[in-house]
């Protein structure tokens, strides 16, 4: 292991992964920052270091996990002259050491037969290496955490889990990097940022290849931007986003009340008021039942003189029972029929995607406005707008955005401030005759 030269970021990595206190590195943040070859060096070492241990390397597929992580595993025990100590079986996708220790491999990905990733059963492993964290869930993080219990007395240390990414809007962003720039991160968690111009070992024609990628790609991988994740399938920029806090082109009107409904105990209910097109005010109640959640809403309405026309429920599930406590209210049903408009053909998957692709135009053309929406809400809801995502972009069909479920493994909870705003576009819809939404540079939908 003569030939281990870890540059300055991983150095400060490993001193985080043999100390007495962290439990969660987060490394990376950019492309090419050596954060593949950082956690597979970890694995290795530790397994020789601890004769019979379990050790865990975990992607959101596990044949991705082959042709990229474990290749990198393999180039460093060849380097290292450690081929023969180290044995990989393709077909238990278990690699063993000849001391005893073993290295599983495993597909981390939230399949909906296994949501509570039962498939991990009583695993008991020393550390894990999660590669491209932000690809899986922040369920399949909690859950391997909660098996890093093997050995550790017996080897007097502290079980670990080292996570790599590249900058993304979801549930990293809010457990990691927020923290981490608000000085705020728990004293076990630690974020370590690390850029391809922090591995002396990047080809400089890759960084020129990043200096000449769209600035969207520039910011995330080469500078390590996490506040932009304009994907090619993402419905919302950030740059038209961050808009939304612009004071010019307000359009007032009348006055709308839109209602994503919880249950009793999960997610949050959000009522979001608004004068024409502008939001003044986000209002959070946190595992009510719906009398509390009707009794508000008729508060609001009263407050802001907002018509029971004007006031539209989530009525899926739970928000079905609020609607039927108030007479009048539009009820909004997610997989229902698009509105059909003059000459629009039926293009739209469902009511839900219509909305959301007119949302996203609005957007982009600034007439969407949150300007006394607080800070944290505002953040909050420019998160859960950049992870809508347009589904099976590569096939034809009728337009569709990812289901709620794909987007709660995404963020780590559930969208409602997004969900919320989406149902501004029912008036909109209804209201403006021969309606067709355009999105991205004028292609229309």
């Amino acid at each position: 292991m003569t030939n281990f030269y870890p540059n300055l970021k991983q150095w400060e990595a490993m001193e985080l992964l043999t100390d007495d206190t962290t439990t969660e590195i987060l490394y990376g943040g950019g492309a090419s920052g050596g954060k593949s070859f950082l956690g597979c060096a970890w694995i290795i070492i530790s397994c020789l270091k601890y004769n019979e241990s379990r050790w865990l390397i975990g992607r959101s597929k596990l044949n991705t996990l082959k042709n990229t992580t474990l290749k990198t595993f393999n180039d460093i025990i060849k380097t290292w002259n450690l081929t023969s100590r180290f044995k990989i079986n393709s077909h238990t996708n278990v690699i063993t050491c000849d001391n005893g220790s073993e290295i599983l491999l495993k597909d981390l990905f939230s399949y909906p037969s296994d949501p509570e990733f039962d498939s991990l059963g009583s695993l008991e492993i020393s550390g894990a290496f999660l590669d491209e964290a932000n690809q899986i869930s922040a369920k399949a993080f909690e859950i391997v955490q909660t098996r890093i219990r093997y050995k550790l007395t017996e080897f007097n240390m502290k079980g670990k889990c080292l996570l790599s990414c590249n900058p993304s809007k979801g549930w990293i962003y809010t457990q990691f990097y927020k923290p981490h720039i608000e000085n705020k991160l728990p004293y076990w968690r630690k974020y370590i940022p690390a850029l391809a111009t922090d591995n002396p070992n990047t080809e400089a024609s890759y960084i020129e290849n990043l200096q000449r990628a769209s600035e969207a790609t520039k910011q995330r991988l080469l500078y390590g931007s996490w506040e932009y994740s304009d994907d090619i399938d993402s419905l919302f920029k950030y740059a038209d986003l961050v808009k939304m806090r612009d004071t010019s082109s307000l359009i007032g009107g009348q006055m709308y009340l839109t209602c994503d409904i919880a249950r009793l105990g999960k997610d949050t209910t959000l009522l979001i008021v608004w004068d024409g097109l502008t939001m003044i005010e986000i209002v959070q109640l946190e595992g009510v039942t719906t009398d509390i959640s009707a009794n508000k809403i008729r508060g609001l309405s009263g407050q802001y003189n907002i018509p029971m026309q004007n006031i539209i429920i989530d009525a899926d599930g739970i928000g079905g029972g609020v609607v039927d406590q108030l007479r009048g209210v539009v009820s909004f049903i997610n997989n229902s029929r698009q509105i059909e408009v003059n000459g629009q053909p039926n293009i739209y998957q469902n009511l839900k995607s219509q909305c959301y692709y007119g949302l996203a135009e609005y957007v982009e053309k600034g007439k969407i406005k949150a300007i006394t929406i607080k800070d944290e809400s505002f953040e909050l809801l420019c998160q859960e707008l950049q992870c809508i995502k347009q589904k099976d972009i590569d096939k034809d069909g009728k337009l569709s955005v990812i289901p709620k479920d794909v987007m709660k493994r995404i963020l780590g909870r559930s969208p409602d401030f997004a969900d919320a705003m989406m149902m501004r576009m029912y008036w909109e819809l209804k209201n403006t005759p021969n309606r067709t939404f355009s999105v991205g540079g004028g292609k229309r939908w």
